[in-house]
């Protein structure tokens, strides 16, 4: 790759490339679909998500290519003072990319955004099976500082 990478608010035809991301690991694959097109319920959630106005869908690109997908939301709250936070989720850099810094610099230029957003902290939950994960989170400086609970609705 000799192309510099770019950061940007994704568009619908990143989806596909998104989409592929998410899905490009053991427990992606089993919770996303991939296929010849991109499903309906994909479509419908990027309109809701593009709406939103305290929603950025971002993405890494390089060399043309989508190469990095992060969602970030933007939280007001009552808590802190009224403090906003920056939620980042969907995290994702293209697996043969990994180790080059990319994640790091994407993480640098969402918290910017956060940051440009008023917010007072930012936040973000991983599957505890993603180990490398957790230990890139705690390099850049975040702490486990909170147990992080689910609901499965379906």
């Amino acid at each position: 790759m000799t192309d510099p990478v770019t950061f940007r608010p994704a568009r619908r035809a990143d989806l596909e490339a998104i989409v592929g991301l998410i899905a490009d690991d053991g427990l992606g694959r089993g919770r996303e679909s991939l296929g010849d097109e991109v499903e309906p319920a994909y479509l419908s959630a990027f309109d809701a998500i593009a709406r939103d106005p305290n929603q950025l869908m971002a993405v890494a690109e390089a060399e043309g290519q989508v190469i990095g997908y992060m969602q970030i939301t933007f939280i007001p709250g009552l808590s802190r003072k009224g403090a906003w936070r920056g939620q980042l989720e969907s995290v994702r850099v293209a697996a043969h990319l990994r180790g080059r810094g990319i994640g790091a610099a994407f993480f640098g230029w969402a918290i910017e955004q956060c940051r440009a957003r008023g917010c007072a902290l930012v936040q973000l939950t991983t599957d505890r099976q993603r180990d490398d994960a957790l230990r890139f989170y705690e390099r850049l400086g975040f702490s486990a500082s909170h147990h992080g609970m689910k609901l499965q609705l379906f």
